[in-house]
């Protein structure tokens, strides 16, 4: 056995225990744990991992980082700290943790002292639940929107508890539709309760169904089915979010209670038109076809029209008008006035909620394109202490052009623990981080992911371009320089590019310049 901290691993039984708590591992998770603590005394190269864990499978970049961070969170470590698990960039992973191997006899004699306290009181255990899509029970496919759109306002409910770590909802409706055992998605999410539901919506009224389950076990810990008008869908989420709290987070004092409150819109069409336009907008994000960035702008400037008071429209609202500023949609791609806009809609939003993280990260989105880097990271930051579990990816695209790549992949690494399953443009903000540090090879695996998922998003193109090309992958660059073209055939280095580089330090936009030339782009 082996003891470190507070923690005891048995290889034998293939179980980890904080004190006398068994922590719930997956077996990779376990089978790289033990790798790298009897391989503790060197540097394990990622390469013998793969080897070890995967006996030489193919594994994406993303999969082996998202083990080696269930790892970490699994014994009280994390991608800040790295207290135990250190990264050493472009060689591998070490354990550095003290560690003392025993025999069971005197394993059992550790004291509950010196093997620690039991999760819930940990700093790792912060209770984690994941909200599954609710399924949409009303007979109606176009209903799909408002019971993804109830889950959904529940995560961000919830995850305005400090004490709770919410899993974010790009991850957890990963499973939507899926026949999957409660326990394997609370072992492959690292969530100990998750809560799913169904929603029935007709003849003016609104059936929503919650349970809420212990995924160590498969236990169902509480249900409730509430049956109301429709314009009463709000009383519905905060009498979920209530019995949730009331049942795994008792120890919320009653302000962080009435904080986690999101402020209702005034009519129940505006929100309706809201949750439309935030389904259209998740379909733009993967497709990047201009019928769905329209769409979702319809959608959110109708919920305003009725409800000029929706801090959380006018902030989506934004990210529509930025998106159309970043990619060559029309007329508005790097056109003064659309960036205008959606700076003055993200200061809206945070004017009418200022505690609203969705509305700082958006302003702070577009301050990061107007040039105003420290304050753009201020807006992040705040976005983050208001909302512990809040996940917004851009941040770290925020970061890469404050010249501040390697906190970017600091941020990427905490993320990835609330958000396993990331959007493929994650992918690809990650894979420039490490451009920006040269580390090219790093670079390759996510931006290759991005430009799989996300074949028309122009971005995730020119990033694997310019890597490619720095790594002297000639013709590799020359094909994905092509498909930038192919979406846009009007970019050019000088008219395309540069608008975009808004780079806090010019040493950093000659880098980013000099790859996109050696990857063959037209100057």
């Amino acid at each position: 056995m082996y003891h470190f901290e507070s923690c005891v691993l048995d290889p034998q039984r293939r179980e980890l225990r904080h004190g006398t708590t068994l922590v719930q591992v997956e077996p990779q998770v376990l089978d790289l744990l033990l790798f790298l603590i009897r391989n503790r005394d060197r540097v394990v190269s990622k390469d013998e991992l793969l080897e070890a864990v995967w006996h030489g499978r193919i594994v994406s970049e993303s999969t082996l980082f998202n083990r080696i961070n269930a790892a970490r969170s699994a014994v009280g470590d994390d991608g800040n700290e790295q207290r135990l698990i250190k990264t050493l960039p472009r060689k591998g992973l070490r354990f550095i943790g003290e560690v003392r191997e025993m025999h069971a006899a005197e394993a059992l004699q550790v004291s509950p002292t010196e093997a620690g306290s039991s999760p819930a009181t940990g700093n790792l255990e912060r209770v984690t639940i994941a909200v599954l899509p609710f399924a949409n029970q009303s007979g109606d496919a176009s209903q799909e929107y408002l019971s993804d759109g109830i889950a959904g306002d529940i995560i961000t409910a919830l995850s305005r508890f400090s004490e709770l770590v919410v899993i974010s909802r790009n991850s957890s409706f990963t499973y939507k539709g899926k026949a999957i055992d409660i326990r394997i998605i609370g072992q492959q999410l690292g969530a100990r309760y998750a809560l799913e539901g169904t929603v029935a919506h007709g003849g003016g009224r609104i059936r929503v169904s919650a349970q809420l389950i212990d995924t160590s076990t498969g236990a169902n810990l509480w249900a409730e089915r509430f049956d109301r008008k429709f314009e009463d869908v709000f009383e519905v989420q905060d009498d979920v979010v209530r019995m949730i709290v009331a049942i795994i987070a008792v120890q919320l004092n009653k302000a962080e209670v009435e904080r986690a409150h999101i402020k209702p819109p005034t009519t129940w069409q505006a929100y309706d038109f809201y949750l439309q336009g935030a389904a259209a907008y998740a379909a733009w994000l993967s497709t990047y076809l201009p019928a769905q960035l329209y769409a979702a702008r319809r959608c959110f400037e109708q919920s305003i029209a009725l409800d000029p008071s929706l801090a959380r429209a006018h902030s989506q609202l934004s990210r529509t008008f930025l998106s159309a500023w970043i990619n060559p949609v029309d007329d508005d791609h790097l056109r003064h006035a659309a960036l205008d806009r959606a700076y003055d809609l993200a200061r809206r939003a945070v004017q009418l909620d200022p505690n609203l993280p969705q509305a700082r990260a958006s302003l702070g989105y577009v301050l990061t394109y107007q040039g105003q880097h420290d304050e753009a990271l201020a807006q992040f930051n705040r976005a983050t202490e208001t909302n512990p579990s809040f996940t917004d990816w851009t941040s770290i695209l925020a970061h890469v052009f404050a010249g501040e790549s390697l906190r970017a992949l600091e941020i990427g690494h905490a993320l990835a623990r609330l958000d396993p399953f990331s959007p493929a443009v994650a992918h690809g903000f990650i894979g420039f981080a490490h451009y920006m540090l040269k580390q090219y090879e790093a670079a390759l695996a996510p931006l290759r992911d991005c430009v799989r998922r996300a074949p028309n998003f122009r971005g995730g193109h020119f990033w694997l371009a310019a890597t490619s090309a720095q790594l002297g992958m000639t013709e590799n660059a020359r094909a994905e320089a092509a498909e930038v073209l192919r979406i846009d055939p009007g970019y050019t280095i000088n008219r395309s590019a540069k608008p975009l580089a808004m780079f806090k330090k010019p040493s950093d936009t000659e880098h980013w310049m000099d790859g996109l030339r050696k990857a063959g782009l037209p100057e």
